[in-house]
């Protein structure tokens, strides 16, 4: 048998690349949640990058997010009047596809993850590149989540997802800017309440609470992950290092001694 015919993790310049179980129901939810976000947690950043890019485009030029802040006010009408069925279409389609292939990868990811762990073929420690340096280490699952509540995509960089990062960290800042949320904190604080709200576009507005809780799951969920993959590499290493050792540190299974 191949060893590496399915490892458990790889290391490139532009992260730690590994699988492992997920609750393909979570995974779901978050693709409902925004399209894209449930394939990040599968490591599949090129669907997910896809799918994320699809839904903000097929989004603003179907009017949804609009649509959706008509019909919380109850105004229906304009809800109908301003969505554009050619990008609606669309936009349904690959909402409920997104969902599907998740939910498919995350159930198929499972089978693979128990076999490559049966497998255990040895987990790189580290890895140097051109451009960077990639190890594995134990993370703080809380530290990634509060530093991606307060930017996300720092905390990704954190986990050293790099590409997945920059991209978080780009559309934050397109998001803030177009949806002049800083401005509107300005005019709160200022106690301009009604000067805050009238500054706002809801339509960018509405993306963010979807990326910022994706961003602190993501990351709070792979820091997690690299931790278990930090103890398997140690264990790996200790077993093979002391494989001839006559040292049995618990001792045979039943002593009580």
């Amino acid at each position: 048998m191949n060893p590496s015919r399915r490892p458990v993790a790889k290391l490139s310049p532009f992260g730690i690349t590994s699988i492992h179980s997920r609750n393909p129901y979570m995974v779901w939810w978050w693709s409902a949640a925004f399209p894209g976000f449930g394939h990040f947690l599968l490591n599949q950043y090129l669907r997910g990058t896809f799918l994320s890019l699809s839904e903000v485009i097929f989004n603003t030029l179907g009017h949804v997010n609009q649509a959706i802040v008509y019909t919380l006010c109850g105004n229906f009408a304009e809800a109908k009047a301003i969505l554009e069925p050619r990008f609606v279409i669309g936009y349904i389609i690959i909402y409920f596809v997104a969902m599907w292939d998740c939910y498919c990868s995350a159930v198929y990811q499972n089978k693979l993850y128990r076999i490559a762990r049966l497998e255990n073929e040895p987990l790189p420690n580290m890895t140097l590149f051109t451009s960077e340096v990639q190890y594995i280490q134990p993370k703080s699952p809380l530290a990634a989540a509060v530093i991606s509540l307060l930017f996300p995509g720092m905390g990704q960089l954190y986990n050293h997802r790099i590409g997945l990062a920059f991209y978080a960290i780009f559309w934050w800042w397109l998001y803030v800017v177009l949806s002049h949320a800083h401005e509107s904190l300005i005019h709160l604080l200022s106690g301009r309440l009604t000067e805050s709200i009238a500054v706002l576009s809801a339509h960018w507005l509405l993306f963010m609470p979807s990326v910022i809780g994706g961003s602190m799951y993501h990351a709070f969920l792979i820091a997690k992950e690299h931790n278990l993959l930090f103890s398997l590499g140690q264990r790996q290493y200790l077993a093979e290092r002391y494989r001839s050792s006559a040292v049995r540190i618990f001792g045979k299974s039943g002593d009580n001694g």
